[in-house]
Parts: structure tokens; C-alpha cells; sequence
């Protein structure tokens, strides 16, 4: 367990001072522009840019045989275009989502449990697809945003499609370091008009930034999980292009 201890209320208050009560705030004067925490070196890092100056931006690709399903499935995450790639498949039932463990959640009472745990029971399921990179050679810091882009078809009207990266360890222990979810409904954008899937038709959807700083050390790999449901953190999608709020039932999306 990291120490992300960090005297956060002398912040706060110094922020209230500044900008409530209009005194000088040296507290603040002091801090630059970025802090954040390295999960794996454990520690808080500052820099005036995000990513950091210096970093240099990575594309990674999915590839697999066509069965990446589950953690026995044959998905790899590789850092140039497969010669040869199938389309991987899964059946996502609305009445037996994925459920939430852990993540980045706050105020959720006990329905969700926050923080970074072991996903390989989660991943023992055919609803999840994974990917997982080579072991890292030598330790490899990331830092920055994550934009995950997918190539997706359905028959049902609507649907979602979620994004999980992952910290793998040499002994297979895998942890969750940040996640995403997509509506397909809204894939145009939150301001455009709803477009419902076509039965056959192929989308490209790019899901909002996932944000993380993590240090892969060696023998560590990268992993990414895609499925259709991360409940209760994220509201089900009944898949009928309804408002799922005020329907009890719900079909399969394949």
C-alpha cells in the first residue's frame, strides 16, 4: 500500500483564503501547476504540464485469434498493427452485468467498494475481453490521459462498451488503475442527436480520456479489459434504446 499522504486540508484552506476571503495565499503561491501520484513508485510528482515534458506518447493495439474472452482467451496488446487479426465476441446480458469492484468512486455508500483489487476473479468471466501486453523489459513509467478507440457492432438498438487498464504483476495478481464507459446512443457526442446501431454496421468509438500515473516495474504487464457493463458504478443499459430507468426488462447485446 503506497503512502499518498498530503496535506490536502492546508490546501483547501488556502484556496477558501485566496479566493473567498481575497489574503494572500503562499501556500498556493508555492505549488506548481500540476501534483499527482505515481502508483507503483509511490510518490507525488509536480511538473507544469500534463503529460509530463519528455513523455512520449504511446499507441498500443488489440490483437487475438478471435477469442481474447475471458483470462484463458488468447488476447495480447502489441505496440504495432497485427498482420493477421479476427474480431473477438461476446454476448452482454443486462440481467447478469459485470459488477463493480473497486476503481475511482466516491460517495457510493457500501454499493461499491473504491480503490485498486485483484480483477482475476472478474476476468474468469466470457463477457470480458482481454488483452495483455509483454512483460516490460526494464520499468516504464505512464503518465497522461489514455483514449481507448474501438471498432464495435451490435444487434441490439443500443448498448455500452466499457475500459479497464490494468497493472499486471509477475504472479498474475492484476489491478485495476483507472476505467471508462461509452454509450453508444451518444457515440456522435453528448450534444448531437441520439443515433441508434444498425444490425451489422461497424463503429468507431473513441471513449472519454481515462487519467493515470503508473509505474510498470519489470516483469510487470499492461492490460486492458473491454465488455459491455461495470454495474453499479455505471447504470445498466437494458440495450432496447429506451430510458432503462423506467423498464424492467431488457435484451442480450451480441
Amino acid at each position: 500500500m503506497g503512502d499518498a499522504r498530503l496535506d490536502y486540508q492546508e490546501i483547501i484552506y488556502s484556496f477558501f483564503d485566496r479566493f473567498l476571503k481575497g489574503e494572500n495565499s503562499p501556500r498556493l503561491d508555492a505549488l506548481p501547476k500540476v501534483t499527482y501520484f505515481t502508483m507503483g513508485l509511490n510518490k507525488w510528482q509536480s511538473t507544469d504540464t500534463l503529460p509530463p515534458s519528455g513523455a512520449h506518447p504511446l499507441t498500443m493495439y488489440l490483437s487475438s485469434g478471435g477469442h481474447a474472452n475471458s483470462l484463458t482467451g488468447d488476447g495480447v496488446l502489441v505496440t504495432s498493427p497485427p498482420d493477421a487479426d479476427k474480431p473477438d465476441a461476446f454476448a452482454y446480458d443486462p440481467l447478469n452485468p459485470v459488477l463493480s469492484y473497486g476503481g475511482n468512486v466516491c460517495c457510493t455508500g457500501d454499493a461499491v467498494q473504491a480503490g485498486a483489487f485483484d480483477q482475476r476473479r472478474m476476468e474468469a468471466r466470457d463477457d470480458i475481453l482481454i488483452y495483455t501486453s509483454e512483460p516490460f523489459k526494464e520499468g516504464t513509467g505512464v503518465t497522461g490521459p489514455i483514449a481507448p478507440t474501438l471498432y464495435v457492432s451490435s444487434d441490439a438498438k443500443d448498448t455500452d462498451f466499457t475500459v479497464k487498464v490494468l497493472d499486471v504483476y509477475p504472479d498474475g495478481r492484476a489491478y485495476n488503475l483507472d476505467e471508462s464507459i461509452q454509450r453508444m446512443r451518444y457515440h456522435d457526442g453528448y450534444d448531437k442527436p441520439l443515433v441508434w446501431m444498425e444490425p451489422g454496421k461497424v463503429y468507431k468509438v473513441t471513449l472519454q480520456p481515462l487519467n493515470t500515473s503508473n509505474y510498470f516495474a519489470a516483469g510487470h504487464q499492461l492490460r486492458m479489459e473491454v465488455s459491455s457493463s461495470n454495474f453499479p458504478r455505471f447504470d445498466r443499459n437494458l440495450n432496447t434504446g429506451g430510458n432503462n430507468y423506467d423498464e424492467s426488462k431488457g435484451v442480450v447485446a451480441p
